[in-house]
């Protein structure tokens, strides 16, 4: 057995652990056995001084989480031969599951797709694939910048990479859960020749992607490395879609963070996500994640969304009773590649049929609605499967098992031949129950009873008080320390009908689940194609309930430079905030009038709310959604940036000058006119004069050469001074109210700039020590007297003073600008 152990070992990469199936527990050994034992937290054992643990097999689903979890790949050998006396049963490895292949709903968040992803790179091109094995997503990409690829991935939040292994230097370091594979297998012909047999299809040209070197080649990867690992068909696996930067607005890491998109240290309720998910569905909630990272640049699309929102808000009891028949269904998506990919038990089933007898009612309510042209789409896309339906509610039981060996799958009188075999074992188990009663009286033995194990069968237990009136027609079978054991002719002849009619029916029924799951597959496309509309109702109907709640409205979605806001609110904050009513405000931007807003005021006045408030509305408005406001306007963004300041700790830990350039670098060689960037305390990082010079550059920059739509916060109040040589700048601060020394924040934006930056009141507001305030009081009003003005550095080698250049500020700013 160890010789088997170790040749199948050898064939497997070194980061995956063995798990080797010996009966009723896969055991693991040496260096598999001591690295599980720590991560499982079971005991390590030796045996002829070799390390060993184990796990049952009836629980092996949560040890191999836990391993999945903390990163590390698992296979299974499983026994495939017969078992036979004094001979080795034949082992192999039916699977390796990983991060990415992982298929266990208990160990995946209902709410987010696991993606597993392929990248390659071929003709000056970076190729992206990626697929989600539990709903049959499958996705390809290209892209010119790896940066771009990077984003995208981030997007996507894979749970593993995987590229070739003659591209490993080129990705390494691209993420932590990686893994390479087979070069051979991202050949393009390869991986050609692989998609097109998949799919039935003589060419991709059908898919948008014969041209996609790069991108079939990571396509061809993936499937190859699953197909090799999994060892079964992709049966579910129906479509190939191209992923069209064009068609969404681009939204890159650092602006996703910043926004805080999807993810927030504190918690989800911080989120955007957390703010607009009201679906009912867990397809819904994956979908709600992907439409808020993949914002639409399409007027007409997005305008069909608003259409049918306010067809919902217009009809309350019909929207009431979509949602309402919404909670009644499962993750039909999941719930599907489950059974498509062998993994699927009755209760599977069970949830597909509930789940498809819901789908009627939604369909009905949204057919009541006058919703526009999304609406015309979705209808039919909701089949309705009645007689699926009829066949699973008949055939599985109210309460079927999770294993599919143990019987208690069908209802009765499904099948005929099953509802003999049942009779015959019930019937048997009545015999054996008066049995007991018989034999206590015809022996005189009140304490006799008859039981059964696995191993003896049934059996008549006695004491040995009573041995002495056992009849003379009872066998011995077994001794206990308290009792013996006996069988009867009669009682082996039942036992034997019993058990033979137990085994025959639950073979039957583990024969006939594979019938009616075949029957539940017969129109796959239709399942997948009807889980997919459902989750974009869901979707729309969470959106329509958040608007109802919090009292959102239409915006006004086209293709101009303008984007007006009136009585803004930020979503998030608006939803979250407890001792204080959120103060409203309204933005106005345009790239043919004033397109770059200077924003100044006090720290801790709100400015940074301000402007990712105006950001996401944006965002909310091109997924679809209505806006916390009572009114906007949004002419389509292409891209969203945003650059945070330094010092705020919404970059994760990266508030580092050379961030914050590298990011401000990324916005200014990527931005188009078309784009909405919001900036928040440009320069701050470095020292004053350093910080102003890249500040004015990169407005500069962004007004007279990109022209884009731009909300830039700063600190730097020279900055202001720009409105006065540019028609397209202007001035707005958040108003404050000084009162007793001390100052109230307002959350007012205002037209203007800010005369201070009141730095001491808020260090006072902050709980600086008293005469820390009182000193800086003092040493305020001394530069202020004086003056008092950075010097630069002397140099030894003198050199011709430069024309006066027009644009830049008369005046020198002063040092401190804490105190100004």
């Amino acid at each position: 057995m160890l010789k088997q152990y170790t040749a199948i070992r050898k064939e497997l990469p070194e980061d995956v652990l063995l798990f080797f199936r010996l009966g009723d527990f896969y055991e693991l050994f040496m260096d598999d056995a001591k690295e599980a034992a720590g991560l499982l937290g079971v005991a390590l054992t030796k045996r002829n001084g070799m390390s060993m643990c184990g796990v049952p097999h009836h629980a092996a689903e949560s040890y191999i989480g836990k391993l999945v979890k903390a990163g590390r790949r698992v296979a299974l050998a499983e026994q495939v031969g017969e078992v036979k006396p004094g001979k080795i049963v034949k082992r192999e490895v039916t699977q390796i599951i990983s991060a990415g292949t992982v298929n266990d709903l208990n160990l995946l968040d209902q709410a987010k797709n696991n993606y597993l992803a392929a990248v390659f790179f071929s003709n000056k091109k970076y190729g992206l694939a990626a697929m989600d094995l539990t709903t049959s997503h499958f996705k390809v990409a290209e892209f010119d910048d790896p940066t771009d690829l990077e984003d995208e991935l981030h997007r996507l939040s894979a749970s593993e990479i995987i590229f070739s292994e003659d591209q490993s230097e080129r990705f390494e370091g691209l993420s932590e859960n990686s893994v390479t594979h087979d070069s051979y297998a991202f050949i393009k012909e390869e991986a050609y020749e692989n998609l097109t047999r998949h799919f039935g299809t003589h060419s991709l040209d059908g898919f948008g992607c014969s041209d996609m070197v790069a991108g079939v080649s990571a396509a061809g990867g993936i499937f190859h490395y699953v197909q090799s690992t999994l060892k079964r068909d992709l049966k579910h696996v129906l479509n190939l879609s191209v992923y069209k930067a064009k068609a969404h607005v681009l939204i890159d890491t650092s602006s996703s963070r910043n926004l805080d998109l999807v993810e927030h240290r504190a918690g989800r309720q911080h989120t955007l996500l957390g703010a607009l998910d009201r679906t009912n569905t867990p397809m819904g909630a994956r979908k709600l994640r992907n439409w808020i990272l993949n914002p639409l640049r399409e007027a007409d699309v997005i305008r069909s969304r608003h259409d049918l929102i306010e067809s919902l808000i217009a009809e309350p009891f019909q929207l009431s009773k979509i949602r309402e028949s919404l909670s009644l269904v499962r993750d039909i998506e999941r719930t599907v590649g489950r059974l498509s990919n062998g993994s699927g038990n009755a209760r599977d089933l069970q949830s597909l049929s509930k789940s498809l007898l819901a789908i009627p009612e939604v369909r009905d309510h949204l057919k009541a609605l006058n919703g526009g042209p999304l609406a015309d789409e979705l209808i039919p896309r909701m089949r309705e499967f009645r007689e699926l339906v009829n066949v699973l509610e008949k055939a599985i039981a109210d309460e079927p098992p999770v294993s599919l060996r143990d019987g208690g799958i069908f209802k009765d009188g499904y099948n005929s031949e099953l509802d003999e075999l049942r009779s015959a074992s019930t019937e048997g188990k009545a015999w054996i129950a008066q049995l007991q009663t018989d034999e206590a009286e015809r022996t005189g033995i009140k304490s006799l009873k008859v039981k059964y194990n696995n191993v003896f069968g049934y059996f008549i237990e006695i004491t040995k008080a009573n041995l002495a009136n056992v009849p003379d027609d009872y066998t011995r079978k077994q001794t206990t320390a308290n009792a013996e054991r006996f069988i009867t002719p009669a009682l082996k002849e039942v036992e034997n009908k019993i058990l033979g009619a137990d085994e025959r029916a639950k073979q039957l029924e583990y024969e006939e689940f594979f019938k009616v799951r075949d029957k539940a597959l017969e129109d796959l496309d239709a399942l997948q194609d009807t889980a997919d509309a459902i989750a974009e109702i869901d979707v729309i109907g969470g959106l329509t309930e958040t608007a109802r709640l919090f009292n959102y409205c239409r915006p006004s979605i086209n293709n101009d430079s303008k984007l007006i806001i009136k009585g803004g609110r930020h979503p998030v904050i608006d939803q979250n905030i407890i001792d204080e009513k959120f103060i409203p405000n309204d933005a106005k931007i345009d790239s043919n009038d004033t397109r770059l807003v200077i924003l100044t005021g006090p720290n801790m006045a709100g400015k940074s709310t301000y402007i990712r408030q105006v950001a996401l509305i944006t965002l909310m408005a091109q997924i679809g959604s209505f806006v916390p406001a009572d009114s906007a306007t949004i002419g389509v963004v292409d891209r969203i940036f945003t650059r945070v300041g330094a010092n705020d700790d919404l970059a994760r830990g990266q508030s580092t000058f050379m961030v914050e350039m590298n990011e401000t670098a990324l916005i200014l060689n990527n931005a188009t006119k078309n784009s909405l960037v919001i900036l928040d305390e440009i320069g701050r990082g470095t020292a004053t004069f350093d910080g102003l010079s890249i500040a004015w550059a990169v407005a500069e920059h962004l007004h007279d050469e990109i022209k884009c739509r731009t909300l830039f916060a700063t600190h730097y109040h020279e900055l202001t001074a720009l409105a006065e040589t540019r028609k397209g700048v202007g001035n707005a601060n958040v108003a404050v109210r000084e009162q007793n020394d001390k100052i109230i924040f307002l959350r007012k934006i205002i037209k203007g700039s800010a005369d201070r930056s009141y730095g001491i009141q808020v260090a006072r507001l902050a709980g600086l020590p008293l005469e820390i305030i009182e000193r800086s009081k003092s040493i305020l009003a001394h530069l202020e007297e004086k003056s008092v003005q950075p010097k630069a550095k002397s140099k030894s080698t003198k050199k011709k003073k430069p024309d006066k250049d027009e644009n830049l500020p008369d005046a020198q700013p002063p040092q401190l600008s804490l105190f100004n």
